[in-house]
């Protein structure tokens, strides 16, 4: 089932197993290279199922807050990602543009706007901290406006779809989350109002282009600075968080956990990808520490081959769709080959070492 074919929207996938999005700090001055090019076609040749880019910032002022982070705003920054997709496509592969904007991991000082400060909700970038900018509606408009055109650039230059980034505390999932979003207006207050904001990038990306074009969303419960935190208690509050968006437009979701094999919820063993789909009915994907014995933020972690056979039976019995790899796949690009043909002795092992390079 893993190495089936999958279709997903049009877009036929060879297998079910996809490339997850990992920064690389590799693109100086927002540029993707020729090795950045070397590194997502090698991976595509030993047939990944679908690559998610990535993070690519958002052509907004205050998207940025790591260096050397690809962008497309400038005419150099885009014919290096033409030249990323025809090398993927050219090797049978295919590729989503992964859309971030950092929201409050920005600083003052931070190229390539260093008077600009990071922008959130509500001035929160946790709990209790107000120290960002807290976005008027006019920037909440430019930010959405921001989205929607940097869609149609990523249409234009070949790619199959976009994914928003909506996790790990960034600036979408900073909406979601009732703790750092306090705002009293349309984009906060409820869950379901918590859930505006990417519910009108959504439209808006929609609006600007064609309808083969692939629309997709990441979301999590855990923030890099909580990882307890939940923007759902209960299936029930999931709902409310994922059907908005779901409805302004989405063609699938990829629900990130930290560690996939866990359960979401204490009324039931099951993951958040599973609910996620129970809930969406709509393509889902799944992520979280897969092909390897220890969860994400050990980043030490070996691979163990042996680590997605819940996965593999999840997907057998129809409670999600997809699985996304990540850290397995930087250590050996050739991981989905050597998992097909059960060449598990062959893995070469993944280490902190392989965050280093791009290879």
């Amino acid at each position: 089932m893993l190495f089936d074919e999958y279709k997903l929207k049009n877009l036929t996938l060879r297998n079910r197993v996809l490339m997850a999005p990992m920064t690389r700090n590799q693109s100086p001055g927002g540029i993707p290279t020729e090795k950045v090019v070397s590194y997502y076609s090698r991976r595509a040749k030993a047939e990944v199922g679908m690559i998610i880019t990535e993070g690519i910032e958002v052509s907004h002022k205050a998207s940025s807050a790591y260096p050397d982070v690809p962008r497309l705003d400038s005419a150099d920054a885009r014919e290096g990602w033409k030249k990323v997709v025809a090398g993927i496509k050219d090797n049978n592969g295919a590729v989503i543009a992964q859309l971030w904007h950092c929201g409050g991991f920005r600083k003052l000082g931070m190229q390539p706007n260093p008077e600009v400060p990071g922008y959130t909700a509500s001035g929160l970038v946790k709990p209790g901290k107000k120290v960002a900018h807290e976005m008027t509606t006019d920037d909440i408009k430019e930010t959405i406006d921001a989205y929607a055109s940097d869609a149609k650039i990523c249409q234009d230059l070949g790619f199959d779809g976009v994914e928003i980034h909506g996790a790990h505390g960034y600036l979408i999932d900073n909406f979601f989350w009732g703790e750092t979003n306090i705002r009293e207006d349309l984009y906060g207050g409820s869950i379901e109002k918590r859930s505006q904001f990417v519910s009108d990038i959504v439209k808006a990306i929609r609006e600007n282009v064609d309808d083969e074009f692939i629309v997709g969303l990441r979301f999590s419960q855990w923030k890099q600075h909580d990882f307890d935190a939940k923007l759902a208690q209960t299936p029930d509050d999931l709902k409310k968080v994922l059907l908005p968006p779901v409805e302004a437009g989405l063609d699938y979701l990829h629900s990130s956990m930290r560690r996939f094999w866990e359960s979401e919820f204490d009324s039931s063993e099951e993951n958040l990808a599973y609910w996620t789909k129970k809930i969406s009915n709509i393509p889902t994907v799944g992520v979280g520490s897969v092909g390897l014995d220890s969860d994400f933020i050990d980043m030490t972690a070996p691979a163990n081959p042996t680590s997605i056979d819940r996965a593999i039976e999840d997907i057998s019995t129809g409670k999600y769709d997809l699985i996304a790899v990540g850290r397995a796949l930087l250590s050996d690009y050739e991981w989905v080959l050597k998992m097909k043909e059960g060449r598990l002795s062959d893995i070469i092992p993944y280490t902190k070492e392989a965050l280093l390079k791009l290879y």
